[in-house]
């Protein structure tokens, strides 16, 4: 982590109360965990924060995002940097920029939205309207056409009605993130929510809309992973799964190909032959076969 706790109070949240207020690890105690991790291998790594974006508001001279992504990005030997999770209240213009510009930070976003009405946005506090979401989404794929954008749904939040529900999956339709981890909601002790607010929605229909979310979703992944099909990706390497090796694009997508060598912990280009809404499959590129041998 970057980052510990959270200063924000979403009505469905335990974490403020939980982790306290926000505390940034300066830049250079960062920069210099990174270095021993490459210094022993290590070729990725991921910054992790409840609001990762907020990260550096509360340090001495208020570093932000994007100064942490230049630092990293230049320490030898390190191939990528990821990031998450990002509050569209902090992703600034100057992060965004940062990760379309530095050639190390992957093109992955982690955009958590939540609900696609503005009345439920204002019942879980959330900062922002459904308009600014949409605008925010739209700077970044006009920075980085090519940027996998993540989201996270929540449905049955108190009182949702079906009409905002529908605004959720019209959202959901109109902005075609790259995958969707869609929750019901539950009850957490401790939280505003919690207190104040009444859990109206039947389970049986928190599940019909989870289900409907998941749905429209695996419908959306299928378009966007049948579009790499044929393309060459940079794969970072993870391991073996059933007889295949596995790794990851830069966008995130969850790659397998098969070959006797061994791959551990390299970048290597596989050409994408199938795809599927979850993962893809691929061949060794002969580039990459022929460096191997």
């Amino acid at each position: 982590p970057i980052i510990h706790g959270c200063d924000l109070m979403c009505t469905f949240c335990i974490i403020p109360y939980r982790r306290g207020r926000q505390v940034s690890r300066p830049v250079a105690e960062v920069a210099l965990e990174v270095e021993t991790l490459v210094a022993r291998g290590v070729k990725e790594v991921t910054l992790l924060g409840q609001t990762v974006d907020a990260y550096g508001y509360d340090l001495p001279d208020q570093p932000n995002l994007a100064d942490l992504f230049t630092r990293l990005n230049g320490i030898d030997g390190l191939e990528r940097i990821r990031f998450l999770t990002s509050h569209p209240k902090f992703m600034t213009q100057d992060i965004i920029q940062a990760v379309a510009d530095l050639p190390k930070v992957c093109e992955h976003i982690n955009l958590p939205v939540q609900a696609g009405d503005d009345g439920i946005l204002d019942e879980m506090r959330r900062q922002y309207s459904r308009a600014e979401y949409v605008d925010l989404v739209g700077r970044i794929r006009e920075a980085m056409p090519e940027v996998a954008l993540n989201t996270d749904i929540i449905v049955g939040f108190p009182g949702e009605t079906e009409e905002q529900f529908q605004q959720t999956l019209d959202l959901l339709s109109d902005l075609r993130f790259d995958k969707v981890h869609c929750a019901a909601y539950s009850t957490r002790p401790g939280t505003i929510a919690s207190r104040t607010m009444d859990d109206a929605v039947p389970e049986d229909e928190k599940t019909s809309r989870r289900q409907m979310v998941d749905r429209l979703q695996e419908k959306i992944q299928t378009e966007i992973n049948a579009r790499l099909v044929g393309r060459y990706e940079e794969i970072l390497v993870e391991g073996r799964r059933k007889g295949k090796w596995q790794g990851r694009t830069r966008s995130n997508k969850l790659v397998f190909f098969e070959d006797e060598a061994y791959h551990q912990g390299k970048l290597v280009t596989i050409k994408i032959e199938r795809s599927s809404p979850w993962s893809l499959q691929g061949t060794l590129a002969v580039e990459a076969k022929l460096i191997t041998q």
